[in-house]
Formats: structure tokens, sequence, C-alpha cells
């Protein structure tokens, strides 16, 4: 089974798709570890798609730096995300 996923979000429109306003030291950290190729998401960084809406990290630590920082905002997002670990590896 295939599966289509499309687009590449920066952090910043990660947040304005979310409805959220991240300090500045969170967008910072979340954007250096971001990866704009989505074929082989290394542990550390992760990668965010606009269709569907998910963010795919490289390993397990990664996933749980995205939840923490965005759980404080959980309350104000106008949508939900999902946190998906991407466990092949090329």
């Amino acid at each position: 089974m295939a599966y289509v996923f499309l687009g590449n979000l920066t952090t910043m429109q990660l947040s304005k798709r979310l409805g959220i306003t991240l300090s500045e030291d969170e967008a910072q950290k979340l954007e250096e570890s971001r990866i704009d190729n989505a074929q082989a998401i290394p542990k550390g960084k992760w990668h965010c798609f606009d269709a569907p809406f998910a963010i795919h990290a490289g390993d397990y630590d990664t996933a749980l730096l995205l939840a923490e920082t965005l759980r404080p905002y959980e309350g104000d997002m106008k949508t939900s995300v999902q946190i998906a670990i991407n466990s092949r590896r090329n």
C-alpha cells in the first residue's frame, strides 16, 4: 500500500496552521531540527506535511521534543496535528 504525503511546512507555517505563537526560543529550536527532505528523516530531525497535516519525527526523542513543545498550546490550537515516528531507515 502506498501513501501520499504532500507539503513541506516550516516551523512558522506549522504554528500558523495550528493558530499558535511559539516563543522565539521554541521556534528556533524546532526550526534547527526541521528537515526539508522527507525521503529519509534521520534521528534528531522532523518534517511537517501539509496533507495530511502530520509531523514525522526521525526518532522517539524528537517526537517527544515536539509533543512537549506543543503541549502547552494544546488548548489554543485551532486544529489537531499528528506526530508520527518514522521508523523506516534507508
